[in-house]
């Protein structure tokens, strides 16, 4: 994939592409099935991407992208600087590591101080801006025009949805008669590679929002994207103010339905993985287990479901509490 491409532009080959470019260098996602009832198959798997390195499926879209631009020349020394809530972040400073580039990392002073610190401890120049992704990214554009810092995104790029599609063909091969896939949404970088590699073999995708913070859902309302409010617990991984027309486009092509959850189906969710499961999740990767446990969607019988758990950067001593 050239990394100059449009934004709008991707497809099944660039996914298949990106899963032969990190092959080694990222964990292949671990399947788990939920607690069959009385004995039968299970109809339910979890995928436990929150195992992934750096706590997130954002490792496969940072090293998709530095590696392609490693390869087309194109990675200054100055390095790569990112705006995000706290796991692109990660994932870039892990990523630009293994490069041996630097990374300047620009957050809301609103992130979780769990995050700050692995940042840190990852090597990254972290600079902390405003209380809101959109102010960390305005600060973020300003210093790449003045540093000459390779300018990433924590979601909206083709090569970082490619890297995050790769989790879609991971499942398919180890559940290849799965019907549905069910993904928390942010700004969309992961719904959009998911639900490109999800149209591709046939699987419906629910992408599933926090209620006062729900892009995507808006965008497919307006018909385009719409800014709109962030206000929910899961607002540090799910925070975008607007969704991607790569996500919008995506959620068009494929079997798409948008699903919307509360805070409190968020926070309970969360809970209850750990009370059940011993999985420590973020609120964000609840997000989706939500969409099951409060009923926003409802799977028929026969149909065969797996949820995306897809982060674990989170101060887990509340779970206990």
């Amino acid at each position: 994939m050239d990394p100059n491409r449009s934004p709008m532009d991707l497809n099944y080959a660039d996914i298949k592409a990106a899963a032969e470019r990190i092959a080694g260098r990222v964990r292949p996602v671990t399947i788990a099935p939920a607690d069959p009832a009385d004995g039968d198959a299970p109809r339910l798997w979890l995928a436990l991407e929150f195992l992934q390195h750096t706590g997130s499926f954002k490792a496969r879209g940072a090293q998709n992208f530095l590696l392609t631009h490693r390869e087309a020349g194109s990675l200054p020394e100055s390095g790569v600087t990112v705006a995000s809530g706290g796991n692109a972040g990660l994932a870039c400073a892990w990523a630009a590591r293994s490069q041996h580039v630097p990374a300047t990392v620009f957050l809301p002073a609103t992130a979780p101080p769990v995050k700050i610190d692995k940042l840190r401890g990852y090597g990254a120049d972290v600079r902390l801006v405003g209380e809101q992704y959109a102010d960390a990214l305005a600060a973020c554009h300003a210093f790449a025009e003045s540093s000459g810092a390779l300018l990433s995104h924590a979601y909206d790029n083709p090569l970082i949805a490619a890297g995050a599609g790769t989790l879609l063909t991971e499942i398919h091969r180890q559940l290849p008669r799965l019907d549905t896939v069910v993904v928390a949404v942010g700004g969309g970088g992961l719904f959009a590679g998911i639900a490109t590699a999800a149209a591709h073999y046939g699987v419906r995708v629910v992408a599933v929002e926090p209620r006062n913070c729900c892009a995507l859902h808006a965008a497919l309302a307006a018909g385009a994207p719409v800014d709109v409010a962030v206000d929910s617990v899961a607002a540090d991984a799910l925070g975008a103010r607007r969704v991607t027309e790569l996500a919008l486009t995506a959620a068009r092509a494929a079997d798409s339905v948008s699903a919307l959850v509360s805070d409190e189906e968020i926070i309970a969710t969360r809970r209850a993985l750990w009370a059940e499961h011993r999985l420590a999740v973020e609120h964000a990767a609840a997000t989706a287990m939500a969409a099951l446990t409060g009923g926003s969607y409802r799977p028929a019988p026969e149909e065969r479901v797996c949820v995306v758990l897809c982060g674990a950067n989170t101060d887990p001593s509340d779970l206990t509490s």
